[in-house]
């Protein structure tokens, strides 16, 4: 019930905040299986998108969140966990770890996810270079739909070392899905899917 409670909470404060507009550009909401992946550019990536989905994909889809920031006070740990249902990424993991593996063990029970595959937050306009976590998980889950999504404005709703929110007009614009391609290279797809996801920032 707290949760419930906070999750409307949250959904108003960030409406309030950024209008968390989400514009359905190349693909409808749609109650399938999917990855959703997007340019980061603040550790409120992941809230935002979260609150443009409709709630019948909130319910359904997991964001992922870096384990050492979001777990850093018992409140942050309950909101990713509680409300957000989120998928942690240990960045601090030892070299046999191997990282998608709690990605793949959410889309193995049928969960949507949403990914950033730059892996770190950037500041330029456009988005770092893909990793190849997007690859794998795409050759690995072929019939999981891909969809790109470019997140607007929402570095500027709270600054580097700014405490208090600043209110801005945010959008999420949701592109056409793409498919790893027969015999496609990796490189070639992330830098193909890099380019669906900066594609959507003037739609």
């Amino acid at each position: 019930m707290l949760a419930k409670l906070m999750s409307l909470f949250l959904l108003g404060l960030v409406r309030v905040l950024t209008g968390a507009q989400a514009r359905w550009y190349g693909c409808p909401p749609k109650a399938e299986q999917r990855i959703y992946f997007a340019n980061h550019q603040s550790h409120a990536d992941l809230v935002m998108i979260w609150a443009a989905l409709p709630q019948e994909l909130r319910s359904i889809t997991r964001p992922i969140a870096a384990k050492d920031y979001w777990t850093k006070s018992p409140f942050k740990k309950w909101i990713t966990t509680a409300v957000f249902n989120a998928i942690y990424v240990d960045r601090a993991r030892t070299a046999d770890q191997d990282p998608l593996e709690p990605l793949i063990d959410a889309l193995e029970r049928g969960d949507s996810i949403i990914i950033f595959p730059e892996g770190t937050r950037g500041n330029a306009e456009e988005p770092q270079p893909f990793k190849a976590g997007l690859y794998n998980l795409a050759e690995k889950f072929p019939h999981v739909v891909l969809v790109p999504a470019w997140i607007d404005n929402i570095q500027r709703v709270m600054p580097k070392g700014e405490v208090v929110p600043v209110p801005i007009l945010c959008s999420v614009t949701f592109g056409a899905p793409i498919q790893l391609g027969n015999d496609e290279e990796r490189r070639e797809f992330l830098d193909r899917a890099r380019q669906a996801v900066i594609a959507l920032r003037d739609v």
